[in-house]
């Protein structure tokens, strides 16, 4: 899987998205303006099949820009630099190409969960498994937001940068691989609680979480990208990466006398003199009209 992603990013990666977390970001805080003015209007961009159903398709991809409702001005403005830090951190990494894909992806398995457990609520509604209000609330309710896709980042970086430090209150300093680990038993203690309500709600508690993080485990499974890498490491390889660029970008071909080079004039033909010694090269204006060059001279 890992060489069919590379053929596709070499095919494709033109394409993808520079800098999406900054895109991410505005259209995060854009919903949070309109739920600051208004907060009715958000439910307009909400995933909510049936409207869907009537017509109201952007629904489709507007839910992305719902926010959580904090009214905190303070952990809305840190939780959006936090995000685009990580996020940009994993686009160097990965490069843009992979990290559109995982975005893109993470996005599709929320909404295909989301799809997945209000069809199996109704199944479970009409044998009486779960009271028929809870397919309903599914069906139309506005529960499905950026939430899960900030978590599957954070756990993205997690897993390349687990000895990454945070400050948690601001004063305890902890690592990422330990805030992943917290953030997992959070989540399997929720899934538990479900199933203390009962089997039916265990298993729309299970599916809406392993959805939600389907596309970090097929992503380190397909690309084999979970090794750790310092940011020495992310900046010796960026750095790199430059050098080779420069290099490819000086002129392969210069006349000795003239100074012209292929890229300054595309019509001349370069050649080494056979004559000279050393290696001196010359263009087609100069190469029988210069001056040998001789060592002992």
């Amino acid at each position: 899987m890992s060489k069919l992603l590379a053929k596709l990013e070499r095919k494709f990666g033109k394409y993808a998205i520079r800098n999406l977390p900054l895109y991410m970001v505005i259209l995060y805080a854009i919903g949070y303006i309109l739920y600051f003015i208004n907060p009715v209007a958000t439910d307009a961009l909400a995933l909510n099949f049936y409207q869907i159903l009537q017509g109201q398709v952007w629904r489709l991809v507007t839910w992305i820009m719902v926010p959580d409702y904090s009214t905190n001005l303070f952990f809305i403005l840190l939780a959006l630099y936090f995000f685009f830090v990580v996020g940009r951190t994993l686009e160097n990494t990965w490069g843009s190409f992979l990290f559109n894909l995982f975005i893109f992806g993470g996005f599709f398995f929320i909404f295909a969960g989301k799809v997945i457990v209000t069809l199996l609520a109704f199944v479970l509604s009409q044998g009486g498994l779960i009271p028929e209000g809870l397919f309903w609330a599914l069906f139309i309710g506005n529960t499905t937001g950026a939430y899960y896709i900030d978590m599957s980042i954070f756990f993205a970086y997690a897993i390349m940068y687990p000895d990454a430090r945070f400050l948690v209150l601001y004063i305890f300093p902890i690592k990422a691989k330990v805030l992943g680990i917290i953030y997992v038993i959070l989540m399997a203690f929720n899934v538990f609680l479900a199933f203390q309500a009962g089997i039916a709600y265990g298993i729309l508690s299970f599916i809406t979480i392993s959805m939600s993080l389907m596309n970090v485990i097929l992503f380190f499974a397909w690309t084999k990208r979970g090794l750790y890498k310092s940011p020495k490491e992310m900046k010796r390889q960026r750095d790199y990466k430059v050098k080779i660029k420069k290099a490819s970008a000086v002129s392969r071909h210069k006349c000795a006398i003239c100074g012209q080079t292929a890229e300054s004039n595309p019509n001349l033909q370069f050649r080494y003199c056979s004559k000279c010694e050393g290696n001196y090269e010359y263009c087609s204006e100069h190469l029988f009209t210069h001056e040998h060059v001789k060592k002992n001279e």
